[in-house]
């Protein structure tokens, strides 16, 4: 086992890995901008070095400092968490490079997963049903055009390095096809530095389902059940469950079998999510994979009682898996609500400051995964996430009703965010019969400001 964890991130992802590691009694270090100082991360961990000013090309994603900081305090181990450099292969391979480990898949598999064309046709051979599309790249807006004649309309531009939702565009007019590709192109550059482009078959409001596995980077996996990511607002996730409302008991046990068979077959050697769409007509289509721990996982935590975290460092140790399928039976329901510091009023407008007042729910089935206390100073540099909220249940009945109570608990005074939002939703008929796909929330969205219109 490891003796001293580095981490190469902030918030609440930092947070949950200095848990993780305080419970297996491995030493933390932990990393941080000038504007990070006060952060709660650098408080609770073991050890701290500053790496740099806010910005994150000069701190989080600074790999010169990052691997200076583990040297200096002896780090034998780096954990990337979530976004940042977490999916960076050149990271992972500059770790191996120091004798420094990394927390994570073998950069060969990040580079493959990372790159959206080779990852479907990677995942094609390992038996996943894929969206009918390009086979790699296309050149440019006439190759375009002549291959959405074949697949028909609408469609989908995406970043064969994308991630987020940037550079992606979807067509419905031939009309509308040049400008669509060359924004995409622009957008792949500017996010990626890699402009290149591949096209997909549009499905229309699927449900967006992810399969959470874990291997031992030697050919064996398992998964731990699916969550439903639908709820969705510009391709970033605001509410997540498990079970999925819509997958049925014979859909869940193909799917994961699916999902574990392209895992093994690409020799996946940490915590990850293979992605599905699902359309209305029950037939399913891998998406991407995602080589890191997700932001939602605690929900797979809640119904498996598995640390996921604790798994990664063990397998990244070199220990063998220790799960087995035929042990993995999920129980109850769990649902997961992210906390953004936004005002939903102003279009989720990022809302930083300081924490006036600041109290978590509690009681039964509920978990708080945050970075932030009263006084904390919430910095403009930073994603807008500032807690998760996930609530168990014995029935997805139950897990609606103890979310409904602890957001109504939830007191964060000092800055806008999306608490009342989220509460909103929970109450709506349409989640509370599960009927949503990834275009309800826009749907949602739309309808409230016309009412807002209305009455003013």
């Amino acid at each position: 086992m490891f003796q001293k964890v580095l981490i190469a991130n902030r918030g609440e992802i930092a947070m949950r890995i200095i848990r993780a590691c305080r419970e297996m009694k491995v030493k933390t270090v932990a990393v941080f901008s000038t504007a990070d100082k006060e952060a709660l991360h650098v408080k609770f961990a073991d050890e701290s070095v500053c790496i740099g000013l806010p910005s994150p090309a000069e701190s989080y994603l600074n790999v010169q400092r990052i691997i200076s900081a583990a040297e200096i305090t002896g780090a034998d181990a780096i954990h990337p968490g979530y976004g940042f450099l977490a999916e960076n292969a050149d990271f992972a391979e500059i770790c191996a490079s120091h004798d420094i480990a990394f927390i994570g898949p073998t950069p060969e598999v990040i580079n493959s997963m990372g790159d959206k064309a080779e990852a479907k046709r990677m995942m094609s051979a390992a038996g996943c049903p894929v969206i009918p599309g390009s086979d790699g790249p296309i050149a440019n807006a006439e190759d375009a055009r002549i291959f959405a004649q074949e697949i028909k309309l609408p469609l989908i531009i995406k970043a064969v390095a994308g991630g987020g939702g940037r550079g992606m565009r979807v067509v419905r007019d031939m009309a509308s096809l040049e400008t669509a590709f060359e924004m995409a192109r622009a957008e792949a550059e500017a996010g990626f530095k890699n402009d290149a482009l591949y096209i997909e078959r549009f499905v229309e409001n699927p449900h967006h389902i992810e399969i959470q596995i874990i291997g031992d980077g030697k050919g064996k996996a398992v998964h731990l059940g699916e969550r439903d990511c639908s709820l969705q607002r510009r391709h970033q996730k605001l509410i997540e469950e498990t079970p999925s409302p819509i997958v049925t008991p014979e859909l869940r046990k193909e799917i994961g079998q699916t999902a574990v068979k392209a895992s093994e077959a690409i020799k996946y050697g940490t915590a990850g999510t293979v992605e599905f769409l699902l359309d209305s007509d029950g037939n399913y289509f891998f998406m991407e994979m995602n080589t890191r721990i997700q932001v939602e996982h605690p929900i797979s935590e809640a119904v498996t009682g598995v640390d996921l975290v604790k798994e990664q460092i063990r397998i990244a140790a070199g220990e063998p898996l220790r799960l087995k399928q035929r042990e993995l039976k999920p129980f109850g329901h769990s649902i997961e609500c992210r906390i953004n510091a936004e005002d939903p009023q102003r279009n989720f407008l990022p809302c930083p400051g300081k924490v006036t007042g600041f109290h978590m729910p509690g009681g039964p089935g509920i978990r708080v995964d945050t970075h932030v206390y009263e006084g904390y100073e919430i910095p403009p540099y930073y994603d807008s996430l500032i807690a998760k909220l996930i609530a168990w249940g014995r029935t997805r009945a139950e897990a609606i009703e103890r979310m409904e109570r602890a957001l109504e608990e939830f007191v964060i005074e000092g800055l806008d965010t999306t608490i009342s939002f989220h509460l909103n939703v929970i109450r709506s008929e349409d989640f509370q019969k599960g009927n949503y796909d990834t275009g309800w929330i826009e749907k949602y969205v739309d309808e409230q400001n016309h009412t807002k219109a209305a009455e003013a």
